[in-house]
Formats: structure tokens, C-alpha cells, sequence
């Protein structure tokens, strides 16, 4: 019998020393990238459409639009799509047409009969730009500097398609804003750091650029335009490429935007974003389940082997190991996209965020959200 105990044992050891070693792989060869990559040395100052879509918010227009209006770049254009919105978006606008006469709008009117998503309203604004270059962000975000423009557009050159920015939040109060702030900062450690690999899976439409020739050559959304999400992370998908595809991570480029206060809110946003992960290619899907996968393996035999004290010395060895690199890793990215008082928390986001994104998935895949909402 305890022969038998042992055999199934050493079986164990070897699932937590291949789930580390896979873990050490995302870690040293993705992630540690992101700190590794460095700026573009490119001067390109080729025209600029920025585009930013708005569903009733004024607030957050009155707040943020002005500094992307007054970015230090030669030749650029600010379109906001207002679409539908029933705040006072239009006085708000108004008032910034008024100061900046690169500021353009395109208004969609509410109408009963017809009803869409937000990709809707980033094809008027595509529609509308009169630039090839296209940067998109959101109502609710604002650059960390005047510079964001000109050095996302420095990284364009005849082979470059699309640049993927970073997008993070702002940083407040609460257990929550570290959640949300961790959640879409390793989220950001995996999509840069695979795309810097040449495995380019998504983006954000907080903070990305890409050509606009390259979207309707492609048929823009049209493969997935039916889909809630996915105005950035599919296209990014079906479009981008290795060759064809950089990212900038200078922290002048960054943006902030603003946090959700309400843990629903958050949880809402999740699942309109996790309705977008069936559509990805194979290999993409079979990249994102293996690190989580391999971490929940790893943290679960860990604790049956040493609940054994088998081969605890070289457990305890191969732990530390990957705890090390891991910590070191963290704060080295960390410091480089700027999202300062995680790391902390690092060790226990680490252990539950798996399972939180199980039980947001699974109940998403038993809700049926409705096609056409836009955000």
C-alpha cells in the first residue's frame, strides 16, 4: 500500500514540477518581455485620426477630452462618435467645438426600429477619419502626457499595422480598484508580452492604433459583428500578426481610466468581455487555459505533496523557485507600466483570480446577453 502511495505520489511531483517549469516558460519568455522591450526609434509624424466613442458620457467627456484635444502632435483629428446619447453629451461637445477646431462629431440619433453595438459606432467613426493612421481610446480615459500621440505614431513604418498601447486604471481607494487594477495589468503582461513574441491576440480599445486601409481591406468587423465585444480583441485576432504588429510601453503613452466602483459593474463588464474568448484562434485559446491551468495544478499538488512531506526539500526548492522568478518579474513590469502597490497582493490574487474567472465564465455561459448591447 504504500508503495502504491508513493507511486501515485511520485506521479504528483512530477504534474507540480512540469506545471512550474510551464509557468517559469510564460513568466522568463512572455512577461519578462514586457520590461525587456525597447522604444521605438522611429520620427514618423504622418496625420492622425483619434477616435473615441460616446454613449452618455458627459462626465467623463467634460473631464478627459481635453487631454487628448491637446496632445503636441503637427496634424491630428479628435472624432467623437456620440451615439444615442440622452445626457447633455451634445452641450458638452458643443462647448469644446467652441476651442478646438480639430474636434470633429459624429452624432447618431436614437431610432426604435434600429438598435447596435459599440462596433456600430467605431465604424461611423472609421468611416468618418480622413487619416489612414487611426488611435483609439475611450470616454472615460485620459493619456498620462501631451507626448501619447506622438510616440504611438512613432512606431509605424511601412511593415506596421497596428500598436498595442497599455491601458491601465486609476489608482483609488479600496480592495476592489487593487483587484480591477491586478486583473487588467496581467492581462496586460500576457497580451503585450505574447504579441512582443510575435503572438499577437488582442488589444485594448483603451490605448490602440492601427491603419485604416488594413480594417476595411479586411472587412473590419464584419466576421464577428454580431458579437457584443470584440471592437479590439477580435480584430486584433483576425487581423493582426507577428510582422505586422509592436507595441509601445514608454509611460508617457499610457492611459488611465476610470475605475468601477460597484463589484456588479465589474462583474458585468467581465462577462461582456469573456463572450469574445470562443472566437479566438485555437492556438490563442490553448495559450490562455495553460498558464491558468497550470497554475491551478501547481498550487493544488503542491499542497498534497507537502501534506505528505514527499520530497518536501525539493518541493519547497522548486516552490520558491517560482515564486522567486515570479515576484521578480512582477516588479520589474510593474515598474515599467507604472501601477504601483500590487505586488503585495500578488500571492492571493494569484491563488483565487483562476477561480474567479471560472465562476464569471461559467455563469456567463448560462446567462444569454443581448446581442446588440453596446457596452
Amino acid at each position: 500500500m504504500a508503495d502504491h502511495t508513493d507511486t501515485i505520489l511520485l506521479v504528483v511531483f512530477c504534474i507540480f514540477a512540469s506545471a512550474v517549469a510551464i509557468q517559469l516558460f510564460y513568466y522568463l519568455f512572455f512577461y519578462l518581455s514586457v520590461y525587456l522591450k525597447k522604444p521605438s526609434d522611429n520620427n514618423t509624424s504622418e496625420p492622425v485620426s483619434v477616435i473615441i466613442c460616446a454613449r452618455n458620457e458627459a462626465e467623463n467627456l467634460s473631464v478627459h477630452l481635453a487631454s487628448v484635444l491637446e496632445q503636441d502632435y503637427p496634424d491630428f483629428e479628435v472624432i467623437v462618435v456620440n451615439d444615442c446619447s440622452e445626457d447633455n453629451s451634445y452641450i458638452v461637445l458643443g462647448d469644446y467645438l467652441k476651442k478646438y477646431p480639430h474636434l470633429r462629431i459624429s452624432t447618431i440619433n436614437k431610432d426604435p426600429k434600429f438598435t447596435h453595438n459599440k462596433k456600430f459606432a467605431q465604424f461611423i467613426g472609421i468611416k468618418a477619419a480622413k487619416n489612414e493612421l487611426l488611435l483609439f481610446t475611450d470616454a472615460d480615459c485620459q493619456p498620462e502626457s501631451n507626448q501619447w500621440l506622438k510616440e504611438m505614431v512613432s512606431n509605424f513604418n511601412s511593415d506596421t499595422d497596428f500598436v498595442l498601447g497599455y491601458g491601465g486604471y486609476l489608482k483609488k481607494k479600496g480592495f476592489l480598484n487593487k483587484y480591477i487594477r491586478y486583473d487588467s495589468f496581467t492581462i496586460a503582461m500576457q497580451y503585450l508580452g505574447m504579441a512582443i513574441r510575435g503572438v499577437p491576440y488582442m488589444g485594448v480599445g483603451r490605448n490602440m492604433a492601427y491603419r485604416r486601409s488594413v480594417f476595411f481591406e479586411n472587412k473590419g468587423f464584419g466576421s464577428h459583428s454580431h458579437i457584443i465585444s470584440g471592437d479590439d480583441d477580435l480584430l486584433v485576432n483576425a487581423i493582426a500578426r507577428g510582422k505586422n504588429t509592436t507595441v509601445e510601453l514608454r509611460a508617457e503613452t499610457h492611459t488611465r481610466s476610470v475605475p468601477f466602483t460597484d463589484l456588479n459593474q465589474w462583474i458585468l463588464q467581465k462577462k461582456r468581455h469573456f463572450t469574445t474568448a470562443p472566437y479566438y484562434k485555437f492556438r490563442d485559446k490553448f495559450l490562455l487555459f495553460l498558464e491558468p491551468f497550470t497554475r491551478v495544478l501547481c498550487y493544488v499538488s503542491f499542497i498534497v505533496l507537502l501534506s505528505y512531506i514527499f520530497l518536501w526539500p525539493w518541493v519547497l526548492a522548486v516552490f520558491v523557485l517560482r515564486l522567486i522568478t515570479q515576484i521578480t518579474v512582477f516588479f520589474l513590469v510593474q515598474k515599467k507600466l507604472n501601477e504601483p502597490g500590487l505586488i503585495g497582493y500578488l500571492l492571493f490574487f494569484d491563488i483565487f483570480s483562476p477561480l474567479i474567472n471560472i465562476i464569471i465564465f461559467l455563469s456567463n455561459s448560462r446567462s444569454k446577453p443581448g446581442i446588440n448591447k453596446w457596452k
